[in-house]
């Protein structure tokens, strides 16, 4: 099945997705500019998910995300390829989808930051269990209900300096921090990490260190 409409560019400055719910798998250009193949019918298993920590040892099961939602629907279209007005979409439509039921989203990006020391106090909650096993913990929450995380700008264990939007690294910190905090919150509204050496690996023995991190939502 093969579609085509015209559609003005929605206002404003903020990116531009394309919601492909209602279709099935195909392929979409705009203005001649291909976005990619779509396949929203592509459902993630229903069971698995549930309330996570990356504590302990690793499975294949272990922090399941977005059981029951499709693989991605929103699909990036570059506001240098619109004209304010008379754009074109052409559908190449595999599994019979509707059409009609695709709609235009712009995409509100704001930062979230924390930045937490390992000698920070424990939460009140935690006060009651034991404390050898209880850390402080640097947790990031996206401000709207429809936003999640969708990318990490900083992260850092160690001796990080600055302030939200000014992070930097200073002498002491680990490699990998980075990659620790993407995968434990990307794709997530709201994700809490464990400020320790036991998480990151100790960059500086005898050092207080910290953890920061700036964090995009969308």
């Amino acid at each position: 099945m093969l579609k085509q409409t015209n559609f003005d560019a929605p206002s404003g400055d903020n990116p531009i997705a394309i919601d492909f719910t209602g279709m099935g798998k195909g392929e979409a250009w705009v203005n001649g500019q291909s976005i990619g193949r779509y396949w929203p019918t592509y459902i993630a298993p229903t069971t698995g998910c549930s309330e996570c920590s990356y504590k302990g040892s690793y499975s294949p099961t272990k922090c399941l995300k977005n059981c029951g939602k499709p693989s991605q629907k929103l699909y990036h279209v570059p506001r240098s390829w619109l004209k304010s007005s008379g754009n074109v979409l052409v559908l190449f439509e595999e599994k019979g989808g509707d059409p009609t039921q695709i709609s235009f989203a712009t995409q509100e990006l704001e930062s979230v930051c924390s930045q937490v020391s390992e000698s920070h106090p424990l939460p009140m909650e935690a006060w009651s269990q034991d404390k050898s096993k209880s850390k402080p913990s640097v947790s990031l929450e996206c401000t709207h209900p429809n936003q999640v995380i969708s990318s990490i700008k900083f992260a850092s264990f160690g001796t990080p300096q600055g302030t939200c939007g000014n992070y930097s690294h200073g002498e002491c910190k680990t490699t990998d921090a980075l990659s620790i905090i993407q995968k434990a919150c990307i794709g997530s509204r709201t994700c809490s990490v464990d400020v320790s050496t036991t998480t990151f690996g100790d960059p500086c023995i005898g050092v207080v260190k910290s953890l920061a991190v700036e964090a995009s939502c969308a």
